[in-house]
């Protein structure tokens, strides 16, 4: 019994809870979002539920969409196990980043992250398959009507 209370003890020692609260305060690294947009992307591609990618790996679809929100990390192991399940090479997380060494910086734009979440929909899957049914003219025309709607009648004009 005494040991059950030292260890309760140790875990809500005030160093403890100090680093638990600092862990949870870091911010999510840039290339931890952009592998998770990546996976997004490649499951969608895949036509995969992210239950089904789980499934497929041996995880909850909660930790898949942890994965893909970038709130948490993906190991080696089993970015290498998701690359084998969705058929792609393990690089293709990574596509889009700067080389390391390179002086660039990593940044994702927010709204990039709010579009690969719209398109990881039924609803926005649906949207793009029917606007890739229309003939080219006819999608450009409609992207016309839709700025027009929402209120970006100067970029309607440019193209």
């Amino acid at each position: 019994m005494h040991d059950r209370v030292a260890k309760r003890l140790a875990i809500n020692s005030p160093r403890n809870v100090f680093r638990a609260e600092e862990e949870s305060n870091r911010a999510t690294h840039p290339v931890d979002i952009h592998v998770g947009q990546q996976l997004r992307i490649r499951r969608v591609h895949s036509n995969l539920s992210q239950t089904e990618l789980g499934q497929k790996v041996g995880l909850s679809y909660q930790q898949v969409q942890k994965y893909e929100n970038g709130k948490n990390r993906i190991s080696a192991s089993m970015l290498y196990e998701i690359a084998r399940r969705l058929n792609v090479p393990v690089g293709c997380f990574f596509d889009g980043l700067p080389q390391p060494g390179s002086g660039e910086g990593v940044t994702i734009a927010p709204e990039a992250d709010e579009r690969i979440a719209y398109l990881a929909t039924a609803e926005g899957r649906r949207f793009v398959e029917e606007i890739l049914r229309l003939p080219p003219k006819l999608r450009t025309r409609t992207l016309a009507v839709i700025r027009a709607i929402a209120g970006d009648e100067d970029k309607a004009d440019e193209d």
